[in-house]
């Protein structure tokens, strides 16, 4: 996985944010895979060897949680 570096975040998440509510950068989740909360715009976006990329959570790589392991808090 290679970390790919976002410039414009909330452009990011409006555009490839795969469920219907899309967040805001302040709003605060928790993830489930570390059990941290966190703050959607520390998110991180790293792209597979096919180049499928994936928001994930700010604690990656120490942490393998994506936006499907979030949850309001």
């Amino acid at each position: 996985m290679k970390e790919i570096v976002i410039k414009d975040k909330q452009n990011y998440l409006i555009k490839n944010y795969p469920f219907s509510e899309i967040p805001e950068l302040a709003d605060r989740k928790k993830c489930i895979h570390c059990d941290s909360e966190i703050i959607v715009g520390n998110y991180k976006v790293f792209a597979d060897e096919s180049g499928v990329e994936y928001i994930s959570c700010p604690n990656t790589p120490k942490c393998n949680g994506t936006v499907i392991d979030w949850f309001d808090i």
